[in-house]
């Protein structure tokens, strides 16, 4: 009897963990090596901190759209597959997680939570921060980053941010949901009563000096509607120069080839960079 209890105890916190966190054993276990591999990479300086867990990834395959699975909007742990976004997130998860000196699961799904989502609290789609601009805002007020463009150079544009109120239909759990639908709204609504400062891509060379490794770079568009397409974290080479640790579209975890300065120059509609530096 006791063994029937303990085993039905143990399926009920399963099943109700399940509920709220999607993992996989496979991702369960790398999170357990990769606690291991980066034990002792805090640094004094954090950016160094952050490169040296953004390395641990390359050549994770890229992966779009891994969050999207359940309208419930549970917390997706997935380190099989990275999309530049996830991969910033749980670069910056495992190093808070040094930082606060905490190495079990539990620690980690609440500190990627509260990256992720808006003040911390996930409550449905609408809740994460889809807006890139909105994540580095939102992150900033919980005190794990500070936005610095304006600091080295970058001047506020005035943007209309709508790109997913006016494109719904290729948002699965925005099409035909009005609750999210006037959430997402309200997000864009907050982001155009904000000006965007960036730093343009003809004034980032003069300006390269003050980015430093570990800084989170987002890639400023043209593209109507939209703030960001793509973001990576900032790292220094053996060239001198500044570089983009990032999960590429091309297809996997890496550090661009050539200069930040130069990759943005083959990056179509790219009209500059914001840049937030992990504290």
């Amino acid at each position: 009897m006791k063994i029937a209890y303990f085993l039905f105890f143990i399926l009920f916190i399963t099943t109700t963990f399940s509920q709220e966190v999607v993992c996989s054993i496979q991702d369960k276990e790398t999170f357990e090596t990769k606690i291991i591999a980066v034990d002792g990479f805090l640094e004094k300086e954090f950016g160094k901190t952050i490169t040296a867990v953004g390395k641990t990834f390359l050549g994770t395959p890229y992966v779009p759209k891994t969050l999207e699975i359940d309208e419930k909007e549970p917390l997706v742990i997935n380190f099989q597959g990275l999309d530049c976004t996830t991969y910033v997130e749980n670069v910056l998860a495992f190093s808070l997680l040094l930082k606060n000196e905490k190495t079990d699961f539990i620690s980690f799904t609440k500190t990627l939570e509260n990256i992720r989502y808006k003040d911390g609290k996930r409550n449905g789609y609408a809740s994460r921060l889809h807006y890139f601009s909105e994540w580095i805002a939102n992150n900033e007020e919980k005190g794990l980053v500070k936005n610095i463009t304006s600091e080295i150079g970058g001047i506020e544009i005035n943007k209309t941010i709508n790109f997913m109120s006016t494109h719904r239909k290729l948002y699965p759990f925005l099409k035909d949901n009005d609750t999210n639908y006037n959430k997402i709204k309200a997000s864009e609504e907050f982001l155009n009563n904000e000006a965007i400062c960036i730093l343009e891509q003809d004034q980032i060379k003069a300006n390269e000096h003050l980015i430093k490794s570990g800084d989170i770079i987002a890639l400023t568009t043209a593209i109507k509607g939209l703030d960001i397409t793509h973001t990576g974290i900032a790292i220094l080479e053996k060239d001198g120069r500044i570089h983009l640790l990032h999960a590429s579209s091309s297809g996997e975890v890496k550090i661009s080839k050539e200069p930040l300065i130069d990759y943005l120059k083959k990056i179509k509609n790219n009209t500059g960079i914001m840049v937030c530096r992990p504290l």
